[in-house]
């Protein structure tokens, strides 16, 4: 099995030296983009398996960075650390809520991205076969628009279904109200965060009545992740 390749998105000389030497030594294959839109394109070229973004990036923002990624089927399941000196919790939200995996603030140990760089890695993806969609005791016929628990069926609504399979694509990643108005209702769709809310709750007791009323959890003030 080949070495997990990181794409570090990182403008700064000094900063990319140190990434590059402490990645390598512990394994990874490191590929650097300097700015925005090189970011973009390498990763679009040949996705990395983890992606390294900095906030401060000229002409396209980490932040804007982030959020293309994810809206590109290509790119949008890779896992994304943001580093950066931002250290307020609205900052840490914003990234989050744009797609962010985790959060590293400058300057930081190199031992703990290390660790952060491995939990990401190590997060469980879905499994997909057949137009089916697995993980944990669910399964989505992505075709027939049937849901399952521990090969049950599950009467399940429109949106719900299209939730469930949005949280269950990246188990363990959490998505922020945003993130789900945007990927469920669609972009410019004229609904409140508190819809969110709403139909995860309906989704919860639908999924409780199947014997999992755990599955999907609340990450307090980020939003909701599914945990098989």
């Amino acid at each position: 099995m080949s070495d997990p390749k990181i794409l570090v998105i990182e403008d700064e000389p000094s900063q990319v030296e140190v990434l590059r030497f402490n990645l390598s030594r512990q394994g990874f294959t490191v590929e650097v983009a300097m700015d925005g839109e090189d970011g973009l394109h390498a990763a679009r070229e040949d996705p990395p398996d983890l992606i390294l973004l900095d906030w401060m990036l000229p002409s396209l923002s980490g932040v804007e960075v982030c959020r293309l990624l994810r809206r590109n089927k290509i790119t949008r399941e890779i896992p994304i650390i943001m580093l950066t000196a931002k250290s307020e919790e609205r900052d840490k939200v914003r990234g989050l809520d744009v797609g962010a995996d985790d959060y590293v603030t400058k300057p930081y140990s190199v031992k703990e991205l290390i660790a952060r760089v491995r939990a990401a890695l190590r997060r469980p993806a879905a499994r997909v076969f057949d137009k089916k969609l697995s993980a944990g005791p669910i399964e989505i016929d992505l075709e027939k628009h049937i849901v399952t628990c521990h090969a049950k069926p599950v009467t399940i609504t429109g949106i719900e279904f299209r939730l469930l399979t949005t949280l269950i694509q990246s188990p363990e990643r959490v998505f922020s109200r945003e993130q789900l108005l945007d990927m469920v209702w669609g972009i410019s769709a004229n609904v409140e965060t508190r819809t969110v809310d709403v139909h995860v709750g309906r989704l919860r007791r639908t999924l409780k009545k199947a014997g999992e009323p755990e599955l999907v959890r609340t990450v307090r003030g980020f939003g909701y992740s599914y945990h098989p």
